[in-house]
Order: structure tokens, then C-alpha cells, then sequence
């Protein structure tokens, strides 16, 4: 009798509350409490107060209006709602010392908080170009350690190394977030990263970011439950990036819909990082230009399991490379990373002879060796193949015109190409390639169904090689090239079952 006199009372006490102004939200206007939106005053104690306050309240929203608000390092709560006015702008620091004497803290930082979010038209701006300027200014004083610093790099050039940097947005151990509408701009690193959270919504951001280098537009690290819509990317890394840096952690559950994405890396990414791996991963509709690297880069090198992920509909233009899938072994330990169950379909890519990212501010970084255009390449390493992956409906068309002058490498010298086990997963790692559309090495339950490959100029390789691959089911395949040569080499290919005309196939020893 007890139980049910609490259960009806708590009833009514939920229908009054409203009536005395209980579990309603609570507004702080940050200027309400002093904040100047200036561009020049510190804000970072006023905005912090707010948050406080609206997470204290319970279920609090803290309204940044119109204005440019400078801050140092501020820290989400639980049950707040950061609402950002259309012409609100949250500026961080300039100064490098306001991120912390050492490792640099990100400009906004959650840690094991619950049910908040970032929402409205306005902007974060990471103020990189600014930033940088009192980094080199402390690394030169030497004040700032640096390993990095002054150090050779692909780049040719002085680079902070990672720590130094801050991101911009940084969510940890995080539950039931929803970013939403806002621009985040101008980082020297990467722009977010949500790391082991669940529950996790990413929706309409516009990023441009391509202040630095290590500009990731969007990481999502060992977190679960994602949705990432109607976003639109411009950074000089990644666009969109899945990691895993935790052995018994991995992204599993993550949609990822209707983006559009330029990058002076790879546009959709999993990995590099893949130490737990990545499950049930689905891509819709995505839009790919200007993009140096691959549209689409699936990699496993870390020890971690990739499983059952499904990309559709992808359209890219002036990108450097298709496909790219890769299990390597780069971790010191004896874990073996394991790649299957992956459907890619209904992509359509233009691969130039030129560098697609030309003129950007951050470009991706020249291959200092001389090369042709590269082809899609799935790769595992002998004994460790990569599993059950699916092709169809595929559309490539290159620029071609492979020259012997240029770079070469002859069927007859398939096993001379270097396996890079333990090196850096990317579509230049294993230098020129035998095919100028796909290469395929140590794979297991390949289909390719429908797939449309064309090089505009005539090139001296076939589109296509495959090396120690079991199972392979080619099904309407279309190659145009001016050549009349074999354009499909078989080199240890078993139980093969190829619906192609004859003259166009070769095997090898």
C-alpha cells in the first residue's frame, strides 16, 4: 500500500511542477552574466560560471547571442544545452599558454558527462592562424618541449607535434551527445573527437578547417551508437574518420548519411588507429571532391577486427584515389588484425593525372618517387588475407596514360612488389602498381559484379592484377582502353569463376 500512496503522489507532483516553474529549462544569457562579445575579453570564467549554473539547474541552456566571444579552455557539463546564435561566434585563444603549460587541453572539453549538446547557426573558430603564430613564438624561446619540432618531415617544413596543438572539441567517455547546425573552423589539429561515447549525434556541421596540417574534419574514436548527417567537410586531413586506439574497444554502430567532403587526405576513412576495430559501419550518399588521397579507405593495422561494413552511394570528382583496403600488421605485438564482411556499392569515381587538392592551403603531401596514376588496391599479407569483400556497381574513369618512362613495373615481376607489412596504410605505399584500375593481393571471397573501368589514355599496364586470391566471382565486367592486350592477370587465383571475355584474361607464374 506504501509503494502505490509514493507512485501516486510522485504522479501529481510531476503534473504541478510545471506550474511552479520546476523541471523547466533554465536560460542563462552569457551576456546576462558580463560576457563581451568583443572578440577581445576573456570570457572563459562568465562562460564557464553559465554552464556550471544550467548543469546544476538540471536541465539548463546557456545562449551565446550574436557576437565574437574569446575564451580559453571550458568544460561541458551534464544537462546543458550550448546554444550558439547565428551570428555568435566562439573564438579560442590565441594564446598557447591558455591551453595548459604542457600537453595541450582542447578549446571545449567534456569528461564523463551525460545528455548535452552544442546547437544553432553559429560558429566555433579554433582561431589556428593566430594560435600557430604564439606556438612558434614559444618553441623558438624554447619553452614549449617538442620532439617534433625542427625535425625532418615529409612536409619539408617546422611542425609542432601533435600535443602542442590543441583540438578544438574534444568529448571523452561521453553519453547522449547531439551536435548540431554550427561551423567549426580554423584548428591545428584535429576538429573533434569523440572518444569512447555512446549515443552520439552529429548533425548539419559545417567544418572548415585547413588552417594546419593533422585537420581531421570529424574523428570518431572507440565510441558506439553514431549518427553523422548532413554534414559538410572541408579540412586538410580526414574528413570523416573512424579510430580505435583501445585493444578492447572499437566504433560499432555508426551511420554516417548524406555529407558532402573535401579533403587533402581521404575523404571516409577507417583507421589508421584500429588497435579494438570497427562492426556494423554504414555509409549513405556521400559526396567526394577535390580529395587527395581515396573517397573511401577501409584499413586494419593494429591488431583490431573490421566487420561488416556497407558504403553506398558514393560520388567523387577530381579524387585521387577510389577504393583502398588494407590489412597490415603494424603493431609490435603478436594480435593480428582481421578484415571481412565488406560491401561497397553504387560508387562512381573521376581519378585525374594531376594533384587533386592543388592550390589548397594545406595540400596533401607529394609522393617523392616517380610514379602513374594509381589503381584501387585491396591487400592483406600472405597468410592474412583479406575476407569476403563485394564490389558492384562501380564506376571508375582515369585519367591513364601509364608510361614505362615514367615508372615501370612489368607483370614478371609481381613478387618484387614490397608487401609493407608493418608500414602506413595508404594507396602509394607499395610504389608503382602492375594495374592501372584495380590490384588485388592476398584476398579471399572477392566478388566484383558490374563494375565500369575506363582510362581516357592509352596505359602500358592491365586494369587489373590479382595475387593469391581464392574465390574470385567477376560478373559483368567493362574495361575501355585503347590496347588491345590482356587487361585481367591471374597470378595464384583459385576456384575463380570469371564472366569475362577470354582474350582479355592472362595467367601468370
Amino acid at each position: 500500500m506504501k509503494y502505490k500512496r509514493i507512485t501516486k503522489n510522485s504522479l501529481l507532483l510531476l503534473m504541478f511542477l510545471p506550474l511552479f516553474g520546476f523541471g523547466q529549462q533554465k536560460q542563462i544569457n552569457i551576456v546576462d552574466l558580463g560576457a563581451k562579445g568583443d572578440g577581445v575579453t576573456d570570457n572563459t570564467l562568465i562562460i564557464q560560471k553559465a554552464i556550471d549554473e544550467a548543469s546544476a539547474s538540471g536541465n539548463g541552456k546557456v545562449i551565446v547571442p550574436a557576437g565574437t566571444f574569446l575564451t580559453g579552455v571550458i568544460h561541458l557539463k551534464s544537462n546543458v544545452e550550448i546554444n550558439l546564435a547565428e551570428n555568435a561566434v566562439w573564438l579560442g585563444s590565441a594564446k598557447r599558454i591558455d591551453y595548459g603549460p604542457k600537453d595541450a587541453s582542447p578549446l571545449i572539453v567534456a569528461q564523463g558527462q551525460h545528455n548535452f549538446s552544442i546547437t544553432g547557426k553559429g560558429t566555433i573558430d579554433g582561431n589556428g592562424k593566430e594560435l600557430i603564430k604564439d606556438i612558434y613564438v614559444m618553441l623558438n624561446a624554447g619553452i614549449l618541449e617538442d620532439t617534433e619540432w625542427q625535425t625532418y618531415n615529409p612536409w619539408h617544413q617546422k611542425r609542432p607535434e601533435e600535443r602542442n596543438r590543441p583540438k578544438i572539441i574534444l568529448f571523452q567517455n561521453c553519453d547522449s551527445i547531439q551536435v548540431t547546425g554550427i561551423t567549426i573552423k580554423n584548428g591545428l589539429m584535429w576538429v573533434q573527437d569523440y572518444r569512447s561515447c555512446t549515443n552520439v549525434t552529429l548533425d548539419s556541421i559545417k567544418v572548415r578547417s585547413t588552417t594546419f596540417l593533422n585537420n581531421d574534419g570529424i574523428d570518431i574514436t572507440d565510441s558506439k551508437n553514431v549518427r553523422i548527417t548532413n554534414c559538410d567537410i572541408d579540412c586538410a586531413d580526414d574528413g570523416i574518420c573512424l579510430k580505435s586506439s583501445l585493444r578492447n574497444e572499437g566504433c560499432e554502430n555508426v551511420y554516417v548519411a548524406n555529407c558532402r567532403v573535401r579533403s587533402s587526405a581521404s575523404a571516409l576513412k577507417l583507421g589508421t588507429a584500429s588497435w579494438g576495430g570497427f562492426r556494423n559501419i554504414t555509409i549513405r550518399d556521400i559526396t567526394v571532391y577535390d580529395t587527395y588521397r581515396s573517397a573511401i579507405a577501409i584499413e586494419t593495422v593494429d591488431g583490431g577486427i573490421l566487420e561488416d561494413v556497407d558504403v553506398q552511394n558514393i560520388t567523387a570528382t577530381n579524387t585521387g584515389n577510389a577504393i583502398f583496403i588494407r590489412l597490415g600488421h603494424r603493431n609490435k605485438d603478436e594480435v593480428i588484425s582481421q578484415l571481412r564482411r565488406v560491401h561497397i556499392a553504387n560508387v562512381k569515381v573521376e581519378i585525374p593525372a594531376t594533384k587533386p587538392d592543388k592550390g589548397y592551403p594545406e595540400e596533401g603531401p607529394l609522393v617523392y618517387y616517380p610514379h602513374n596514376v594509381f589503381p584501387s588496391s585491396i591487400s592483406g599479407f600472405d597468410g592474412h588475407p583479406v575476407e569476403d569483400v563485394t564490389l558492384e556497381n562501380i564506376e571508375v574513369v582515369y585519367e591513364g596514360g601509364g608510361n614505362v618512362q615514367i615508372a615501370n613495373c612489368p607483370i614478371d615481376s609481381l613478387s618484387e612488389i614490397p608487401e609493407q607489412i608493418a608500414e602506413y596504410p595508404e594507396f602509394s605505399m607499395f610504389g608503382e602498381l602492375p594495374a592501372w584500375a584495380f590490384y588485388v593481393r592476398h584476398a579471399i571471397g572477392l566478388k566484383m559484379k558490374n563494375i565500369s573501368v575506363k582510362a581516357k589514355n592509352t596505359d602500358y599496364r592491365p586494369a587489373c592484377v590479382f595475387d593469391d586470391v581464392a574465390g574470385l566471382d567477376m560478373r559483368k565486367i567493362k574495361i575501355e582502353e585503347n590496347d588491345s592486350n590482356p587487361q585481367i592477370i591471374l597470378k595464384g587465383v583459385a576456384e575463380n569463376s570469371i564472366d569475362v571475355d577470354k582474350s582479355l584474361i592472362k595467367s601468370v607464374q
